[in-house]
């Protein structure tokens, strides 16, 4: 799965210090290949699905001992080598993991990123994982009291939609203003240099 090129990086980037003109608020876009390598799920559906092979063998065959070890070792294996593909791989894990799995990692990114040390609590984070197709927005509670409710899930619901429909950037883009709109409204500008920026997307490749 490919991530997005150089310059679609500098429009994601452009558009942040764009918005963040007209707000002493903080945003960081996080564009992860993926939340989880998920290298366990292979094996435990192989792993499952070889354990029920050699019943019908045993019952209704005569096939010797050896042979039905071997037919299951060679199932255990293909099934191994088959749903190790990342995308085969991560299309066996259920959706609930998915969910936590992406969660977990935006959390992560929201605290590494530093965004919970922004004066007046104003950090927001967009973080998109691409392995398993979900956005998640983390707003900290300085700007989370002051929006109604059900506004950052339908960010998150327009930028899934534009990712899914080819349009990653354009999504980026549209989901940057409406969240550095909010910003504006409730923080307005401060007295930092509008210069001196931090990184604004950060891209993880596995």
């Amino acid at each position: 799965m490919s991530l997005i090129s150089a310059k679609d990086e500098e429009r994601i980037s452009a558009a942040i210090t764009e918005a963040e003109r007209n707000t002493s608020g903080e945003i960081v876009a996080v564009l992860a290949e993926q939340s989880s390598r998920y290298q366990h799920i292979p094996f435990m559906w192989a792993g499952l699905l070889a354990l029920v092979i050699p019943w019908p063998l045993i019952y209704y065959t005569w096939m010797p001992v050896q042979w039905i070890f071997l037919i299951q070792l060679l199932v255990f294996l293909a099934l191994l080598a088959l749903a190790w593909h990342p995308r085969v791989r991560t299309s066996l894990v259920p959706k609930a993991i998915l969910n936590a799995n992406t969660r977990r990692r935006a959390s992560e990114q929201f605290l590494a990123q530093n965004l919970h040390t922004t004066e007046g609590r104003t950090g927001v984070l967009i973080f998109v994982s691409l392995a398993e197709k979900r956005v998640e927005v983390i707003a900290d509670s300085g700007i989370d009291a002051l929006v109604p409710q059900g506004t950052w899930q339908k960010i998150v619901d327009e930028l899934t939609a534009d990712i899914g429909a080819g349009r990653a950037v354009d999504g980026f883009e549209r989901a940057i203003k409406s969240i550095g709109d909010l910003l504006a409204a409730h923080f307005p500008p401060g007295d930092a240099d509008p210069n001196v920026l931090p990184d604004h997307l950060i891209v993880l490749r596995s």
